[in-house]
Parts: C-alpha cells; structure tokens; sequence
C-alpha cells in the first residue's frame, strides 16, 4: 500500500511541473493526481485528454507510471535486487511473495528474472506491431504512439495518446484490434499462466494433445473462464448493439464482430475504447459492467475481483445447492481457505463499489447509470466512462481517486494491512449455533 502511495505521490509531483504540460503551465495538482493515481493503479480515467494535456516530459512519468503500476513496486524493486546480484533474505521474499500472490518462497528471484524478461518482449514486439500502423499515420511520432499504447495495453492501463477519443479512430482496424486484444489478454492472465503453459508445451511431442491435462488446475481454470468470458461477453454485445445506430448498425457483419469482441476483451480492466460508452444500450452497458467486476486473472496486470475468484464463487454456489460438502474443479477439491478467501474479495470489492457509488451519487447529478459505471470501472480499474469523468468536481475526482487506489491495492491487502494480532489457537472457542439464511 506504502509502496503504491509513494509512487503516486512522486508521480504527481512530477505531473505538476510547467514543463510537464504541453502549455508550460502547471495543471491543477487534484488533476495531476487524479492522473497519477490512474497511472500507477493501471486504469485509465483521466479528468485531462492525454494526447493533448501533456508534453513528451508528462507523458514519459506517465508510461513509467504505468510499468510500475502494472508489475508492481515491490516487483520492480525485486527485479533491481536480481541485476546488481544482491540476494534476497527471507523478509524480502515473503514480501515478494504476497505481493506477487504466490503460495512459495522457493525460486522467486527467477520467477521475478523471467517476469521482467517476458514483460519487456512483449511489449516490445507490440510496440514493433503497432508501428506498422501508426509510422504511416503519425510519422517518427508513431514509434513513441507505438511504445506507449504497448506498455499501456499490456498493464491493462487504458491510457493512450493517440487521439481525444481513444482507439475509435482505429474501431475497423484489424491488425490494431488484434495486437491490443492480444497484450490485454497476455498481460492479463498472469505470469504464472504463462510459465505452465510453456512448460507443457515443451513436452507437447511426448505428450501430444494430452499435455493440456498437464496444467495446473490454476492455469485450467483461468485459460478455461478467460475464454468463456470473451466469448460470452462478445456475442452478448454484439446481439444487444447489432441494430444500435449509435454504435454498431452501419458497420458490415465482420466489422461489428471486431468491435463487440473488442469491447468485450477491453472491459476486462484494460479501458481503451472503440466506441463510446455512453452510445451503448443499457442491456450492453450491464454486460460490460458484470465484466468489469470479474476483471483478468491473478498474478498478472488486470484489475477486478479476478477470474479464479469468480469461478470459485461459481462453484461453491453449486456444491452448496447440491448438498455437497466438498468444492470440486477439473477433479479437484478446493480448499476452504480458498473459498473464503473468494468470498472475501468479492465483498470487499463490492463494499468499495457501493461506497463510492453513494458519495459519487452526492457529489454530482449524473445518471446513477453514469455514476455506478464510474465507480464499478475504478473499483476494477478499467479505465472505461461513460463521458462523466471530465465533468466531476474536486469531490469526485478525490472519490474516484481512492476507488481506483482501494481498488488496486486490493481489499485483502488492504484488510490484512491492518489485521496486527494473530488468531490465538490456544484460546477457547465461542460455541457453535445455527442460522437461518435464504
């Protein structure tokens, strides 16, 4: 938490120099906040157009804002222990650990070796992709466009410079759409996927087709909902927007599908947009606002409750209804921490979401479908509005603000920062009674 903080603090100092504006003057410190808090917590609402607030000096603090926010200070801080060869203790390595979500001490500074490694290629093979559209489009500045949306569409910022209006310039174009959806979906399935997905590929000839019983039963569950959320979430939009003349109508058939499945794959915390999100229908708008909620999957860039929370949420609803006592996936019992952990991260997101929603709500007039879009893209850190960002007041810049901050620290993290005293073992327990519940 201290670690987000300072850099969100830096950050904005940084934003509010003269010559971090494209005028020379100083922006307004709640906006360069406002600004930094996005960046750093990779969501992407911004109360000043990027591409036209901010000189190559802001928009540089911006971009590194976003690669720390997206791996994570502690992270990065790892990664510079590993270069100068320093060796981690073992308080560095818990902390490592929790921060990276990983239940083992064992191997982490290689883990951090190949997290940082694989970040980088990627990003840059993107940005490389990326040029071949926007050097023609933009000139020399393409390389610097192209690098910038790279690392912002890999850590699920939503921040880019290439116009007011986002990606809607570029809603048609195929090889746009598919690099973007490609570094949104990479970045946001987790480092950890990646690593078993190569593992088992490496015995593929031994194996063949039965390797992809070999992943872990992480790894199966979040390739498995990842792909179900797409798809369902594409379609879903694509019927609800297909006759919308504000969005979808006048476009031919392969067109409206690139664009559905765009704003399906977007909404899972990467915030860039094709359409404008205050054109969508209310049925679309709700898709969208579920998908935001579940976010990508842990260990990774995205935001949201996660895409493993969901899937146990999921499945303890069914082993409950069914009388079982056991919480089963892909033939494997789940444990009853981790079911309550699942619980608790579901509430706890849904708690920053009705809170903020409530003191949005009293800060201005907007559509409360307005203001829960708002609130529900910040507590996920998405990035997407529905055009009320730009308008808020000091009151709910300051509102989103800590959203986004809660929302990216994570209500776990923030709950066991504040949890000083262990459950004594020894003590004796109250007894046990029956409640009433349904």
């Amino acid at each position: 938490m201290l670690s987000f903080l300072g850099a969100i603090l830096l950050g904005s100092a940084l934003l509010v120099l003269p010559f971090s504006s494209k005028s020379g003057e100083s922006v307004d410190y709640i906006d360069a906040l406002f600004t930094a808090v996005s960046a750093t917590c990779v969501t992407g609402l911004v109360t000043l157009p990027t591409v036209a607030t901010w000189s190559v000096f802001g928009q540089i603090v911006i971009l590194i804002l976003i690669q720390i926010g997206g791996l994570g200070v502690i992270t990065i801080t790892a990664g510079f222990m590993v270069a100068i060869h320093r060796k981690m203790g073992l308080k560095d390595s818990q902390l490592l650990s929790d921060a990276l979500n990983v239940s083992t001490l064992s191997g982490l500074a290689e883990f951090v070796k190949k997290m940082l490694l694989g970040t980088f290629i990627i990003e840059g093979v993107g940005a490389l992709m990326y040029m071949i559209v926007f050097i023609p489009d933009f000139g020399a500045k393409g390389i610097w466009i192209s690098i910038f949306n790279s690392v912002s569409a890999f850590c699920n910022a939503g921040i880019d410079i290439v116009a007011e209006n986002s990606l809607c310039n570029y809603a048609t174009n195929p090889l746009v759409n598919i690099v973007t959806c490609l570094l949104i979906i990479l970045g946001g399935l987790g480092y950890v996927v990646w690593w078993d997905i190569i593992r088992v590929l490496k015995d593929v000839k031994r194996t063949k087709f039965r390797c992809v019983f070999k992943l872990t039963l992480h790894s199966k569950i979040v390739l498995v909902s990842t792909f179900a959320l797409i798809l369902i979430g594409g379609i879903s939009i694509l019927a609800c927007e297909y006759n919308n003349p504000l969005t979808l109508k006048n476009y031919n058939f392969f067109d409206k599908m690139q664009i559905a499945f765009f704003q399906s794959i977007t909404t899972r915390t990467a915030g860039f947009a094709t359409l404008p999100q205050e054109n969508l229908t209310n049925a679309s708008s709700i898709i969208c606002l579920i998908l935001m909620f579940i976010g990508g999957s842990p260990v990774g860039t995205a935001g949201g409750i996660k895409t493993v929370t969901i899937v146990v949420l999921f499945a303890t609803t069914i082993a409950t209804v069914r009388g079982k006592n056991e919480v089963t996936l892909f033939q494997r019992n789940l444990s009853k921490q981790v079911t309550r952990k699942a619980v608790a991260v579901a509430f706890s997101s849904f708690i920053i979401v009705a809170l903020s929603t409530i003191l949005l709500s009293l800060s201005t007039d907007a559509p409360a479908l307005d203001v829960v879009f708002e609130t529900v893209s910040a507590t996920a850190t998405v990035g997407l509005s529905r055009n009320l960002t730009s308008s808020l007041n000091v009151w709910g810049k300051l509102i989103i603000s800590a959203t986004m901050y809660f929302g990216r620290v994570g209500p776990i993290s923030l709950a066991t920062s504040f949890n000083l005293k262990k459950e004594n073992i020894n003590i004796i327990k109250n007894p046990t009674e029956d409640v009433r519940l349904g």
